[in-house]
């Protein structure tokens, strides 16, 4: 599949004076779109979400990455939740207007898609036809628990969960029980020996590179199951 440089666009966050922009990627005949949200600490431009952006591209699915208000700004301090969801909200309908007929997905990087859950939880997201969380953070490091899931038992939207079997943010056996209590909707696909941010031992063999192909593997197979 032919790929394009990605397209900046900008939009306005639904309800209040924020004003955002975004990166469309989209290959010729994309048979699925991917709208994903960056995590805490990086924007939309992070060298993870480019790589796992050029790698979808060449399966031929388009992304929409997009900036939070604090990011676009260049605060620190993420913006509160409610602020967070509508710029999910807002960012998935500007994703659909600008690909009319392609399938959605949504989803992105730890807070990025724990807020893209939340939205949904809260609500359709116009289109939408699954969730993909690249590391989803249920708990602090360190302090293992499960309430931030609570609201994706109200999400009824397949899921996908790709997470590092040493992600310190997820402690895999409260993750497997979370998913088994999700039921049939929910994939779980662990990356042996990945942290937080995916990067694997130098012991294991495997480069950065091969783990982005695994990534990018899982959710191309999973999305075929889900928008089919």
């Amino acid at each position: 599949m032919a790929q394009l440089a990605p397209l900046e666009v900008e939009f306005q966050v639904a309800g209040t004076t924020a004003q955002v922009s975004g990166l469309l990627a989209r290959p010729t005949d994309a048979w699925m779109l991917y709208v994903v949200a960056h995590g805490a600490g990086a924007g939309m431009r992070h060298s993870f979400l480019e790589s796992i952006a050029e790698s979808l591209a060449a399966q031929g699915i388009a992304t929409f990455r997009y900036q939070f208000p604090y990011m676009e700004v260049g605060r620190r301090r993420p913006d509160p939740p409610h602020l967070l969801e509508a710029t999910v909200r807002s960012a998935v309908e500007t994703a659909a207007e600008s690909s009319p007929g392609v399938p959605i997905i949504a989803g992105g990087k730890s807070l990025g898609g724990r807020m893209t859950s939340r939205a949904a939880a809260s609500g359709p997201l116009a289109g939408v036809k699954g969730l993909a969380f690249l590391g989803f953070p249920l708990h602090a490091p360190g302090k293992p628990g499960d309430s931030r899931a609570e609201h994706l038992y109200t999400v009824r939207l397949p899921t996908l969960f790709l997470q590092g079997t040493r992600d310190s943010f997820a402690h895999l056996d409260l993750l497997r029980s979370l998913c088994e209590r999700l039921g049939s909707n929910c994939r779980l696909h662990l990356v042996d020996g990945g942290d937080h941010s995916f990067r694997v031992p130098k012991r294991s063999g495997r480069d950065y590179e091969q783990v982005v192909a695994e990534l990018v593997g899982a959710i191309a197979t999973w999305g075929r199951a889900v928008i089919s």
